[in-house]
């Protein structure tokens, strides 16, 4: 028998006895009754702190009573802690959750039946321009007032996304943003969103670059085939042949240099940086660029460029060889070109207060305006497209000089005025450089 039946009977026993000792049937029945209602109320009693505490839930403070209550108190309360546990766990699970899609690079918003932002990221906020705490409860209609996105919440049909404005560094300059709705639960939202302004840069910049590539091989390739159809099809004397002949060989070179810059570009994009294994003498660096400046002048001045080199300091430079060759030469082959013959062109290494260290390019030529300057290292931007195709440049220099100068922890600098002249300047970090001690 368990407890509270044993409890019972013995309080109706003890109750019918003290009611037979009255030597009344009548009191002996009445006894054994008042047992029973005393056992009922002290039943009661344990059932009410058995229901206080299970409204509590508080498993740490289970009270103390034996029987058939304790036992269920000890098995609620072990259920208790089973079910705090595993809501300590789903806590744990939904902080990281959140941790997670609060680090993530796509905005995340999530929103109630009526519209309001129930929760959002740090990303969603700042692609829509509000506060992901003060805002909280906002309806996000009042938030982002974007036409578009009002149609869009407004329409239902959230089986596309959308592209929206989104607050840029200046109002002339905002963030391309694409946003998709996923509805989810008993009529929630979930907004999803994106900075897709460096993916629409990046196709414009390839749209551009096709466009420029096929624009630059065009033109000597028209060129190429009228003077090949010219001398298929008409006689010509020796001289007009060899001039044809000159001038179709000058346009194959452009196409193969175009060709080589492209290449030499799409190898420094596609290797990793160079590391700090390889130190090159800067006076041999320089001595080479210099006599290839001085043959490039040679070739296509009439009055041959003054080209001479600055005394500097004796340095060792830290980098991939082929690369600073490169980077070098296309500065001092540019000064070459768009100074008018006769100019003067310097050229040499320097060091900085900071420790940074520079080779620099100063010709007397024209000089730039500028508003030239942030754009002169895009690819084929031209400051005078027609003369630049004149000297033979291809408009990929100056990007092979930006690319070779970042490999290589630096930054190319450019100092210009109109009627001026302009000064090339390609930084290094002090980590690229030390001091060549003689013997």
């Amino acid at each position: 028998m368990t407890r509270r039946a044993i409890e019972l009977l013995l309080l109706v026993a003890l109750g019918a006895v003290l009611g037979w000792t009255q030597d009344s049937a009548g009191w002996t029945l009445g006894g054994a009754l008042g047992g029973a209602l005393a056992w009922s109320f002290l039943d009661g009693l344990r059932a009410r702190r058995v229901l206080r505490w299970l409204t509590k839930a508080d498993g740490s403070r289970a009270p103390r009573i034996g029987g058939t209550w304790g036992e269920l108190v000890d098995r609620c309360r072990k259920l208790i802690k089973k079910l705090e546990k595993k809501a300590q766990n789903s806590d744990a699970r939904l902080e990281d959750f959140l941790a997670a899609i609060q680090a993530s690079p796509n905005g995340v918003v999530l929103l109630d039946a009526s519209g309001r932002i129930e929760w959002s990221n740090l990303t969603a906020a700042n692609h829509l321009g509000f506060e992901p705490q003060r805002d909280l409860g906002q309806y996000v209609r009042n938030l982002v007032r974007n036409p578009a996105f009002t149609a869009y919440l407004g329409g239902g049909d959230f089986g596309h996304e959308i592209q929206i404005d989104g607050p840029g560094p200046r109002p002339s300059q905002p963030t391309k943003i694409s946003l998709q709705i996923h509805p989810y639960g008993k009529k929630r939202k979930l907004m999803i969103t994106r900075d897709v302004t460096a993916v629409q840069l990046a196709e414009t910049m390839r749209r551009d670059f096709v466009a420029n590539v096929s624009h630059e091989i065009r033109t000597p390739l028209t060129v190429l085939s009228g003077f090949v159809e010219t001398m298929q099809t008409i006689p010509l004397e020796e001289a007009d042949r060899s001039r044809y002949l000159d001038l179709m060989s000058q346009q194959a070179q452009r196409m193969q240099t175009l060709v080589s810059d492209l290449l030499t570009l799409s190898r420094l994009e596609g290797s990793p940086s160079p590391g700090q294994g390889e130190w090159i003498d800067s006076e041999e660096l320089l001595a080479h660029v210099m006599q290839e400046a001085r043959g490039l002048t040679q070739a296509i001045a009439q009055t041959p460029h003054d080209v001479q080199p600055v005394p500097g300091p004796d340095l060792w430079i830290s980098g991939a060889k082929t690369e600073l060759l490169s980077a070098m030469s296309n500065l001092l082959s540019n000064a070459v070109r768009y100074t008018p013959g006769g100019g003067q062109i310097r050229a040499g290494w320097r060091m900085r207060e900071d420790g940074w260290v520079e080779f620099f390019v100063t010709d007397t030529g024209p000089g730039i305006a500028a508003e030239h300057l942030p754009r002169l290292t895009e690819r084929f931007y031209r400051v005078d497209r027609s003369r630049s195709r004149e000297t033979g440049g291809t408009g990929l220099g100056l990007a092979i000089v930006k690319h070779v100068a970042q490999r290589h922890g630096g930054r190319i600098e450019v100092h210009s005025a109109l009627g001026e002249g302009s000064t090339f300047v390609i930084a290094l970090p002090s980590s690229r450089v030390r001091e060549r001690v003689t013997g």
